[in-house]
């Protein structure tokens, strides 16, 4: 039986240069709510979560702040900590009382990469209700995506250290493995590792009710004068649909619906999935083609946040 100290996926903090426009967009177009404000750093919530927030923006130059994780205790948390220091992992700080928004007991520390991250528990859940049928907004943050310069190192180090897990990859005939999908509780992914040219943003990606909801949000966002940068389709890795859309900051954002759960993931095998098929990016095929152009957008801008961890 899987046993780890994680337990999902809380929130994903960015840095942005127009906070307003960002801000705006998340709140007015995408569907997140404004839970709090603290000066230059805003705090969304997804009305279908409990979490105090999903998505942390601050004014600045752009960049990624963090990726925070829950665990399921304090006694995880220290667990893990204690884990993390045997392996010579670098501390932002050790576990203590958090006074951002949300509060929680945590520690922030720096991936291979040099992203921070942080893994908390005790946070300030919010009143979350159930998202009504039609309604197209998203239920919760389901995943992040972020671009490395070593896919089988960065991904090594958060099985090692973190107990994620391969669920499945995407691979190239001629270039090998260039996506890896890693869970850390029995949903397909809640973090991917991508193959790329630098560290950074690959997208983060929203779950909707169902896919008449995940459709409709996708005819709101087109008709807010988004760009779709890839869909509507449905994927092969984690079986869920997927429309890809270009913030005002240029961060890659996903509306997605039905990702795989792995019920039993002892017996779990991950396969290794050719992407230069059809059906291993589209399985319905109505998404336009993946071009090198999508795939370099995917790229984003070099992230400035390597190995320096945020004001708040």
């Amino acid at each position: 039986m899987t046993v780890r100290q994680l337990s999902h996926l809380r929130y994903l903090a960015l840095a942005v240069e127009d906070l307003e426009t960002e801000a705006d967009f998340l709140s007015t177009h995408w569907g997140l709510s404004v839970a709090h404000r603290e000066g230059d750093t805003v705090y969304l919530a997804a009305e279908g979560s409990p979490e105090p927030f999903s998505v942390r923006l601050r004014k600045a130059d752009k960049r990624i702040d963090l990726i925070s994780f829950g665990a399921h205790s304090r006694a995880d948390v220290d667990a893990l900590f204690e884990k993390l220091s045997a392996k010579d992992v670098k501390f932002v700080h050790p576990p203590q009382e958090l006074t951002q928004f949300g509060g929680g007991y945590g520690m922030r520390f720096f991936d291979v990469d040099g992203r921070t991250v942080e893994v908390s528990a005790d946070v300030e859940l919010r009143q979350s209700r159930k998202i009504n049928e039609r309604e197209p907004i998203p239920v919760k943050l389901s995943h992040v995506v972020f671009n490395t310069a070593n896919l089988a190192t960065t991904s090594a180090w958060y099985v090692e250290h973190l107990d994620f897990a391969v669920s499945d990859t995407l691979a190239h005939p001629q270039m090998g493995p260039i996506m890896d999908f890693l869970r850390c509780n029995p949903a397909h992914h809640s973090l991917a590792i991508a193959q790329g040219p630098h560290a950074s943003l690959h997208h983060m990606s929203f779950e909707m009710r169902g896919v008449e909801e995940w459709m409709r949000g996708c005819g709101k966002i087109l008709r807010s004068g988004t760009r779709m940068v890839w869909g509507p389709g449905r994927h092969n890795a984690g079986d869920n649909t997927f429309a890809y859309f270009l913030s005002p900051a240029r961060n890659t954002v996903e509306y997605t619906t039905e990702l795989a759960v792995i019920e039993d993931e002892d017996a779990w095998h991950p396969s290794v999935l050719d992407v230069t098929k059809v059906t291993t990016q589209d399985q319905w095929g109505t998404a336009n083609e993946f071009t090198e152009l999508i795939a370099r957008e995917s790229f984003n801008d070099v992230d400035l946040g390597l190995f320096v961890a945020p004001p708040v």
